[in-house]
C-alpha cells in the first residue's frame, strides 16, 4: 500500500515512441472548451474543497474554465457514474475519494461501476487521515486511557460516525479488533456526529482532518492520534496509532482524480503533468496542509496499483465489520 503522502516528481509518465506525433497534436488542442470537475458529495466538503482550489489553477494553466459540478447521493455512486458513463474526451473528469473508489465496491450491493475497469486512473489527489478525537471536557487524555476505559465498561463507551461503512465507522471496527476492545458504534448523517461528539453526546470520534481542525485548534476536542502510518503535516504533534503499538493500524481517508475509461493517453499524460503541477505550487499544497490534507501526486500507474489494494484492504475491513452490502 501507499505509504507516506508526498507530492510525486512532475512528468515522470512516459509514452511510447509510436504516435508521438498524434500524442503532441492531442495536447497542443486538448482542451478547447470548459472542463468539468464532478463531486460526488454537497459543497464545502473536502472533495469540494480540493477540487476548486485545483480548478482555479488549472483554469489559469489551460485558459479555459474549470467548472465545479457537484453531483451528490448514494455515498457518492452517483456522480461517479455520471464520469464513468461519460465522454472520454478528458472534458469530464472526477475528483473522487476512498468512498466511491475503493469502500463501496464491497460495501454497496449491485454497484452502477467497477472502479479499475470504468476509469482511467490520473493521479492521488491527497491523503488525510482520520484524526482520533475526544470532547475537551473528556476524562480521556490518550490511546491508552481510551482502551482502559473501553475495557473497563464494555459496550458502553461510544463513538460517533458518518454512516455505516464509512472510513470513521471501519476505523472504529478496526480499533476494537486490535486492542480487544468492545466500543459502540453510533451512526449519523453527516455533519451530526460531530456536533453530537462536541455535546458530549458520544465519547469519541475518527474523523477526517479537515472537518474537525478548528474545533481542535480552538481547543474544543482533543487529539489522541492518527489513522495514518505518518504524522499528518497538518498535526505534526500528534501521534499515529503505529507508534502508540498498532502496527497494521492504517484508515486513511484519500482524493484522486479519474477520467472515463477510454479517455486518450495523451489527454491523460497531459492531465496529469498539470494536476501535479498545480500540486507542487506552494501556495496550493500550503492551503491544503492548512486545512489537514497531505498533497501527494503519483502517476496513472501507481494510482491504479494504489485503488486496487485498497478495495482489496477495504473489502477485509468491511466484512470484519459485519457491514453487509445494501
Amino acid at each position: 500500500m501507499t505509504q507516506g503522502f508526498t507530492i510525486g516528481r512532475r512528468g515522470a509518465l512516459a509514452l511510447p515512441l509510436v504516435g508521438l506525433a498524434a500524442t503532441a497534436r492531442a495536447q497542443g488542442n486538448w482542451p478547447t472548451r470548459p472542463v468539468r470537475f464532478i463531486v460526488s458529495f454537497t459543497p464545502g466538503g473536502t472533495t469540494d474543497i480540493i477540487a476548486r482550489l485545483l480548478g482555479a489553477t488549472l483554469t489559469e494553466t489551460w485558459g479555459q474554465s474549470v467548472v465545479i459540478e457537484n453531483r451528490p447521493g448514494a455515498g457518492g455512486n452517483i456522480g461517479s457514474e455520471h464520469v464513468a458513463r461519460s465522454v472520454p474526451d478528458g472534458y469530464t473528469l472526477l475528483v473522487g475519494s476512498v468512498g466511491p473508489l475503493a469502500v463501496n465496491q464491497s460495501l454497496v450491493k449491485n454497484m452502477p461501476y467497477d472502479t479499475l475497469r470504468d476509469f482511467a486512473p490520473i493521479t492521488l489527489l491527497a491523503g488525510v487521515p482520520n484524526i482520533l478525537v475526544v470532547p475537551a471536557a473528556s476524562p480521556i487524555r490518550d490511546v491508552p486511557g481510551l482502551v482502559a476505559a473501553a475495557k473497563a465498561r464494555p459496550g458502553q463507551l461510544s463513538y460517533g460516525s458518518t454512516g455505516v461503512g464509512t472510513s470513521a465507522h471501519l476505523s472504529g471496527v478496526m480499533l476494537d479488533q486490535m486492542a480487544g476492545t468492545q466500543t459502540l458504534h453510533v451512526p449519523y448523517r453527516g455533519a451530526v456526529a460531530l456536533n453530537d461528539l462536541l455535546a458530549g453526546r458520544v465519547d469519541f470520534m475518527f474523523a477526517t482532518i479537515p472537518s474537525v481542525i478548528g474545533h481542535i485548534r480552538d481547543g474544543r476536542l482533543r487529539p489522541l492520534a492518527v489513522s495514518s502510518t505518518t504524522r499528518s503535516r497538518s498535526n505534526p504533534d500528534v501521534p499515529t496509532m503505529v507508534e502508540l503499538g498498532y502496527p497494521d493500524f492504517s484508515a486513511s481517508s484519500w482524493f484522486g482524480m479519474v477520467a472515463p475509461a477510454g479517455t486518450p493517453p495523451a489527454i491523460i499524460e497531459k492531465i496529469t503533468t498539470d494536476v501535479h503541477a498545480a500540486l507542487a505550487l506552494p501556495r496550493n499544497a500550503q492551503s491544503m496542509i492548512d486545512q489537514g490534507a497531505d498533497p501527494v501526486g503519483n502517476g496513472p500507474d501507481a494510482f491504479r496499483a494504489f485503488m486496487a489494494e485498497e478495495i482489496s484492504r477495504w473489502r477485509e475491513i468491511v466484512r470484519l465489520a459485519g457491514a453487509l452490502p445494501e
